[in-house]
C-alpha cells in the first residue's frame, strides 16, 4: 500500500481515527505490524533513546515489550494541524517482578503526505501502582470500543 489513510491535512475526526489506529496497533505488541506505519527513515525520541529507521524502531519495540509485560495502552488526541498530531496517552504494564506501573506521556507526530509517520517525539513518566489500582481491564489486544478512554477514566 502506498498510503496510510487517513491522510493529512488532519481534522479532529481524522486525527482521532489515526490515533485509535495507532493505539490498536501498539496494543497488539507486534513490532513487525507497528513499524509498517512509519517511514523507512523515521526519526524518534522515546525517553532517552533516539531510534532512526524502521529497523531500529523494530528493535526498540522488541526490547520494550519484552520488559513491559501485559501492556495495555490508551491514546487521546490533544491537538492537530496540517500534517501534525499531538496525543496524550497512558499505558499499564508490569515488570518481571510483578510491580505494576501506569506510564503517562505525550507524543508529537509528523506525517508525510502519504500518511506515514516520519517523526515521533515522546515524553513519558512511570508511576508505580498497586495491581488493585489498575484501570485498563480488557483482554490483551486492542481496547474494546465500550472501554472508557482517558478522559472518561479521569486520567
Amino acid at each position: 500500500m502506498d498510503t496510510k489513510p487517513p491522510l493529512p491535512p488532519f481534522t479532529p475526526e481524522t486525527a482521532a481515527r489515526k490515533a485509535r489506529m495507532a493505539e490498536d496497533a501498539w496494543n497488539t505488541r507486534d513490532p513487525d505490524r507497528v513499524v509498517q506505519v512509519y517511514t523507512e527513515d523515521t526519526r524518534w525520541r522515546n525517553r532517552a533513546e533516539f531510534p532512526v529507521g524502521r529497523e531500529q524502531v523494530r528493535a526498540f519495540l522488541q526490547r520494550k515489550w519484552a520488559r513491559e509485560l501485559d501492556y495495555r495502552l490508551i491514546k487521546e488526541v490533544w491537538a492537530c494541524t496540517g500534517n501534525r498530531i499531538a496525543v496524550r496517552f497512558a499505558y499499564e504494564w508490569h515488570d518481571d517482578s510483578g510491580q505494576w506501573f501506569r506510564s503517562y506521556g505525550n507524543e508529537n507526530w509528523e506525517f508525510t503526505d502519504a500518511g506515514f509517520m516520519a517523526r515521533r517525539f515522546a515524553s513519558i513518566n512511570d508511576l508505580p501502582i498497586a495491581e488493585a489500582d489498575r484501570k485498563f481491564h480488557w483482554p490483551l489486544g486492542p481496547r474494546p470500543d465500550a472501554h472508557p478512554g482517558l478522559s472518561e477514566l479521569g486520567l
